[in-house]
């Protein structure tokens, strides 16, 4: 009896979400709006991304500069690439304060609400939790290596 009485206003609740509760009255508005708030990238900003993309094997969107970064976030991306053997020759950072259009552009560009933004080989790869991810599971290092990116002299990523 006790279940049944728990699961009775679960299904309730699921029935009701199942309901038509939006007409088109009601849906047009927000998606015109959301629309509307959706700034197009402009083919130069489009094109001035694609070659800071293409300008190194390994590419980070950040905030601040490696010696510099101005948030936890760019922060940690920097130590993680370093600690895994990014060979800096083979590195490019791009400090997305310094330009509005970048910042939101890469955005946009991405289709990533974040920023560090991790391109290695003209892939976007993620931001700051993917990074951290493939971090601590030795994928980083390893699609570095892979790559000819990485160059620690004991091929293996320093422990953090």
């Amino acid at each position: 009896m006790l279940s049944r009485a728990i699961r009775l206003p679960a299904l309730r609740g699921a029935a009701a979400s199942l309901a038509p509760s939006a007409t088109y009255n009601t849906v047009l508005p927000r998606v015109s709006q959301s629309l509307s708030q959706t700034r197009l990238l402009s083919q130069e900003v489009r094109t001035a991304i694609s070659r800071a993309i293409e300008s190194a094997p390994v590419v980070l969107f950040m905030k601040g500069t490696p010696d510099n970064p101005q948030c936890g976030f760019s922060r940690a991306s920097v130590q993680m690439l370093g600690e895994n053997g990014v060979d800096p020759e083979k590195f490019a950072a791009y400090n997305v304060l310094e330009d509005p259009e970048l910042r939101s552009g890469i955005k946009e560009y991405s289709e990533w609400p974040t920023i560090p933004q991790l391109y290695i080989e003209n892939e976007f790869i993620g931001g700051a939790d993917i990074i951290m991810s493939m971090h601590k599971d030795g994928s980083l290092f390893d699609t570095l290596k892979s790559k000819g990116l990485a160059i620690l002299a004991d091929d293996e990523p320093k422990a953090s």
